[in-house]
């Protein structure tokens, strides 16, 4: 499980989009978003380089989190 703080997501507008950006990398991942917090957790069995590229391209700035 990947765990993504994503400081610039704000509102249900940008956690679509960037489950959307994820999707496009792997359509089967769970993306888990907690706008509160401003964390996306994704489990996928893409390399999490690829996400959180994708991710950033989208216009999101993100750091991971230990696990």
């Amino acid at each position: 499980m990947l765990r993504l703080k994503v400081p610039d997501m704000s509102c249900s507008h940008c956690a679509s989009t960037i489950e959307k950006a994820v999707k496009s990398v792997d359509p089967a991942a769970r993306v888990i978003v907690d706008l509160g917090a401003s964390t996306v957790a994704v489990e996928t069995k893409a390399n999490d380089a690829a996400i959180r590229d994708v991710i950033k391209s989208a216009g999101y700035d993100n750091e991971k989190l230990a696990a």
